[in-house]
């Protein structure tokens, strides 16, 4: 999970898949996995998802855990499946930061010389708890930040907002694609006046958006996802 990551963006599921090997997991991509019926959920026709939502826990029935390489796929699978799989349904970048811990991802020796900017989707960081949303009067904490600080080589930008939504919303982008293309403008020059060279995101429909967006402006700003920096592929 997602759907679009063997259709837009393959390169991530291997290169999760090239982590977890080296961590010593035997992973299955089951070939009867669907959707998660998200999108339709999100649309306002929950049970129109139902029957993805269904056969999804079905086909991850006997997975001891589920990691999935989107916030709100998570969120979602966590919030409305039925058994065991939405307990056990986790998202990549907490899998790593909690699950395994960061000493044994930073072994994998990843290298990324460059000034990176962090983006968390909305998901993962409010409804997962991948970070600290500023808005919260807790102690400070930021998993994504956790693992790159192990990988050699970072540098992060200070940006001035960074916990900004990046505008895409799924279905908001469809609704309200005007609104949603100025929200992700606004995210790219936070980028760009930090001096970030390189995008690192634990969503890829993220990537996907403020990526489209950068590129119709001209902007040299690549996204790319944890998976890809801690595999050693970025």
């Amino acid at each position: 999970m997602p759907c679009f990551v063997d259709q837009f963006y393959p390169r991530v599921a291997i290169a999760a898949l090239t982590v977890l090997e080296r961590l010593g997991f035997a992973v299955d991509v089951p070939e009867s996995a669907v959707c998660c019926g998200q999108p339709a959920a999100n649309a306002g026709f929950a049970r129109a998802g139902d029957a993805a939502l269904g056969a999804l826990a079905s086909a991850y029935a006997r997975a001891d855990r589920v990691v999935v390489l989107s916030g709100s796929c998570a969120a979602h699978v966590r919030a409305h499946a039925a058994g065991r799989v939405a307990g056990r349904a986790v998202e990549f970048a907490a899998f790593l930061h909690d699950d395994i811990g960061v000493d044994a991802v930073a072994a994998l020796g990843a290298r990324l010389p460059r000034r990176v900017g962090l983006h968390i989707g909305c998901h993962g960081l409010r409804g997962l708890g991948l970070a600290r949303p500023t808005e919260l009067q807790v102690p400070p904490f930021n998993k994504l930040r956790a693992l790159l600080e192990t990988v050699r080589g970072v540098e992060f930008a200070d940006l001035a907002r960074p916990d900004e939504c990046c505008g895409f919303g799924g279905t908001f982008a469809v609704a309200q694609p005007a609104l949603s293309a100025k929200i992700g403008r606004d995210r790219l020059r936070d980028y760009t006046a930090s001096g970030a060279d390189v995008v690192v995101s634990t969503d890829m429909s993220c990537m996907m958006h403020l990526g489209g967006l950068a590129h119709r402006a001209g902007v040299s700003l690549p996204m790319v996802h944890l998976a890809e920096v801690i595999a050693g592929d970025s």
